[in-house]
């Protein structure tokens, strides 16, 4: 697992993907610990794409929306008092990932 994908982690080009950086927490561990970008980067119907797309069984699924939720929360309660748009993309995630069926 990666264990710290988002948006600064990832070099896109030409609107395409073309690398994933910072492996500083990369290890042996739950792979939907990586899943857990379907919240913080996609919303509505590419959420759907994405998850399609990772083939994930149901318990895995779950367990990235957890992960997503526990960053969400570290988050806005971190960064309160230094970084009002990360505390807000933090309760974007937590809200998101507690109203999905």
């Amino acid at each position: 697992m990666h264990g710290d994908i988002s948006a600064g982690n990832l070099l896109v080009r030409n609107g395409r993907l073309s690398a994933v950086i910072d492996f500083g927490q990369l290890a042996i561990g739950d792979p939907a610990c990586d899943s857990a970008i379907t919240w913080t980067l996609f919303k509505g119907e590419s959420r759907e794409i994405f998850r399609t797309q990772l083939h994930l069984d149901a318990g895995t699924w779950a367990r990235g929306r957890a992960w997503a939720l526990w960053k969400a929360l570290i988050g806005a309660v971190g960064f309160t008092e230094i970084d009002a748009k990360e505390v807000t993309q933090s309760w974007r995630v937590i809200n998101e990932t507690l109203r999905y069926p």
